[in-house]
């Protein structure tokens, strides 16, 4: 079930204000921190240029954030390293997104940031 309107708005601000403090201005010509909202999840990214072809960025996914609308939760999940993804135990789910996402941050397993 997609987002509403209102929640949309409020985690695109949310989201935005992470990825903006995440890399100093003078650093993201060498890494960027972006995300995307889609349905009823929102996937972080961590893009970095080509090393032959420094026009050409490359996303690696490091987090994903799935709403379960029954519980009216947010649910986080990591990906191993074939991409497949996995609700991240240690803390896997919550009614506030910033607690997730301050999560993926401390990330206390190494799992999303390494």
């Amino acid at each position: 079930m997609p987002l509403s309107e209102f929640e949309h708005e409020r985690i695109e601000k949310v989201f935005q204000e992470y990825c903006d403090a995440k890399v100093p201005a003078q650093a993201r010509d060498q890494l960027r921190v972006t995300y995307k909202v889609k349905g009823d999840e929102v996937k972080l990214f961590e893009c970095r240029p080509n090393f032959r072809d420094p026009d050409n960025w490359s996303e690696r996914a490091v987090a994903r954030f799935k709403k379960d609308g029954k519980k009216h939760a947010w649910q986080l999940y990591c990906a191993d390293r074939n991409g497949k993804w996995h609700l991240y135990d240690p803390f896997p789910e919550s009614n506030d997104i910033k607690k997730l996402l301050a999560e993926v941050e401390h990330d206390p397993t190494g799992i999303f940031l390494g």
